[in-house]
């Protein structure tokens, strides 16, 4: 006689997939358990509350719809104190550009301009000469032994990157790299009390680090990014604290977006790349596939696993009546392995061509995926031509977390 699972029964699975999702095991390997997450329908009750989206289908329409909100700081503000929603590293961060929701976020991102072509020349010749020196550093240390590519390539390109854009004193880059690291947690899936503290200490300290910069370049106006925001929100803002201030949250957003998703981009395509000898052999016969291995990276193993967003109003999403202001789960590392979007989705596959959710969707579709694919691009090209084939000296490990990847190390040596 067969049994019927039962929503407390569910409930229970649920929860003990996404312990195991939180750990550095689960981490190494989350494919398995996004299929049983898939399993229960492209839509599913999350047992905090609101749902689990994992069909790429529906990731995409609530990416692209205005169905569908950032939550923002009123809607923090709504679930109430004593939650992970009030601490102070969660409300600062519902101030930046990717949380903002219209009429604000398109002020905001009009006031930002960033990666445009122009700016994206500019900054790909520097890109260039930090790709060489970081290679020929990670070279260095090869004739000698195994190398970690992720602490001396892959953390080291982003800050390099956008430290220089901004004009950050190259003596800060290290502790803004650590800074970023400990934030993250108030955006991940299951933040802890001591994850969330961690996150509130660092963000005060993101927070006085960047108002002490907007000081200091109004001393001193030039053509550098912040001082050019300077000059945009003192037009849009008469009131000087409350325009610093704007101009904080686009330095902090910027700094946050280039770094810890970048890292791991750049560490998850080296991955890919060192791990099979027959993918290293063919971007080297035919270097014309480098975009398409970029792309391939992404839609493989993206950054950011889960991405949220709240209903505006009730609606039905997948046959499931999801009322307003509920949160969805948009489980992007599962829905990139939708076999009803992808042929094959387990499969590494570089004539996939473009389409994928990694850089978000619609209006809040990533700012900064110019400069990312400009680095991994450049970082890619330069591998296959500049460097002797490299091999795996052991698996590398991962962080535990569910929303944002990273791995903490990518040992490698000469093949």
């Amino acid at each position: 006689m067969g049994s019927v699972t039962s929503p407390i029964s569910d409930r229970r699975a649920t929860v003990a997939l996404f312990s195991r999702l939180r750990t550095a095991q689960g981490q190494a390997d989350p494919f398995p358990l996004y299929a049983e997450l898939r399993s229960r329908g492209d839509v599913s009750p999350a047992p905090w509350g609101g749902f689990l989206v994992t069909g790429f289908g529906a990731c995409d329409q609530v990416l692209r719809s205005g169905t569908w909100l950032e939550p923002d700081t009123g809607w923090r503000e709504r679930q109430g104190e004593r939650t992970r929603w009030s601490a102070p590293s969660s409300r600062e961060i519902s101030r930046t550009l990717p949380a903002l929701n219209p009429p604000e976020h398109t002020r905001v991102r009009r006031a930002a301009g960033t990666f445009d072509r122009g700016t994206i020349e500019q900054i790909g010749s520097r890109v260039s000469r930090v790709v060489d020196g970081l290679l020929d550093s990670l070279m260095d240390q090869l004739h000698t032994g195994e190398a970690d590519f992720a602490a001396l390539v892959s953390e080291e390109l982003p800050i390099a990157t956008i430290g220089d854009w901004l004009g950050l004193p190259s003596a800060d880059w290290s502790r803004l790299r650590e800074l970023t690291h400990d934030q993250v947690f108030t955006q991940e899936l299951l933040p802890s009390a001591s994850q969330l503290a961690r996150s509130d200490v660092a963000m005060a300290e993101l927070r006085a680090y960047f108002l002490d910069l907007v000081a200091e370049r109004r001393t001193r106006l030039g053509d550098d990014p912040v001082s050019r925001w300077i000059r945009t929100w003192d037009e849009l803002e008469p009131d000087q604290d409350r325009a610093d201030e704007a101009v904080y949250f686009l330095a902090l957003f910027v700094l946050l977006a280039a770094l810890e998703t970048t890292s791991t981009l750049l560490s998850t395509m080296a991955l890919l790349l060192i791990e099979d000898p027959d993918r290293w052999s063919l971007l080297a016969e035919q270097p014309d596939l480098v975009p398409a291995f970029v792309e391939e990276s992404l839609r493989y193993d993206p950054p950011t696993h889960v991405i949220s967003r709240v209903a505006a109003q009730d609606c039905v999403l997948e046959g499931v009546e999801v009322r307003a202001d509920e949160m969805v789960h948009l489980m992007v590392g599962a829905a990139h392995q939708d076999p009803a979007r992808y042929r094959a989705p387990d499969r590494f596959d570089l004539s996939r061509g473009p389409g994928h959710l990694a850089f978000s969707g619609g209006i809040h579709y990533c700012l900064g995926a110019p400069l990312a694919r400009l680095e991994a691009q450049t970082l890619l090209s330069r591998m296959i031509t500049h460097l002797p084939r490299l091999t795996l000296v052991r698996r590398p490990s991962w962080a535990p977390r569910v929303a944002f990847r990273r791995l903490l190390n990518l040992d490698v040596a000469l093949a």
